[in-house]
């Protein structure tokens, strides 16, 4: 049985390999102009403009997740706040209704400061009674970026749809564990959170 750590950290991404060693921020600027593949690499992390590195000396994260917000069409869209420190602490306590059967997809808003951010993956694993359910754990990759250069701007990716299970039986309540983690296995958040599969919204 996995521990609690390896059960939240990502699975290895078929066929993914990081195209370039982690470097700083500074030394992936000063790299060699002639290198058609590193400027490429470097564009696709937002380098190209070279834009002014706004990361906030007080704050050591590299990596501030903002939210996780969930949509399903006809309906107001979720919210999970994680913009004030130590608010996932309470998530847990606080299910919201999923409706059985329903689609849905989960979007995350963050922010990146001080150094590139390789291969962030967002991981998450869904208990019932305190048993992981069948097909429960889910690894995606979101991509490496480069710290934020505009002020008040975030990254957003949106997550593959997924479907509610549906049933007498798969209604219920559920706990699930969430954790952003980079290639170099580093935890950039980790929170527990709850939702109910009811039959109607």
């Amino acid at each position: 049985m996995a521990s609690h750590e390896e059960e939240l950290m990502p699975e290895n991404t078929s066929g993914y390999k990081i195209s370039q060693p982690k470097q700083s921020l500074a030394a992936y600027q000063n790299m060699d102009q002639g290198d058609e593949s590193l400027q490429r690499y470097k564009e696709s992390l937002g380098l190209g403009g070279g834009g002014k590195d706004l990361s906030d000396p007080n704050d050591p994260r590299v990596c501030i997740i903002y939210s996780l917000s969930m949509h399903s069409e006809g309906r107001e869209p979720v919210i999970i706040d994680l913009s004030e420190p130590g608010s996932e602490q309470t998530l847990k306590n606080k299910p919201f209704k999923i409706k059985e059967g329903s689609k849905f997809t989960m979007t995350a808003k963050f922010k990146v400061q001080h150094e590139i951010l390789s291969g962030l993956h967002y991981v998450q694993a869904i208990k019932r009674k305190g048993v992981r359910v069948p097909g429960g754990k889910t690894s995606e990759m979101i991509g490496s970026f480069a710290p934020n250069t505009e002020k008040n701007a975030v990254y957003e990716k949106k997550f593959a749809e997924e479907e509610a299970p549906s049933g007498m039986l798969a209604r219920g309540h559920y706990t699930a564990n969430s954790s952003f983690v980079d290639d170099d296995k580093k935890t950039h958040l980790q929170f527990e959170w709850s939702f109910d599969i009811t039959k109607d919204w």
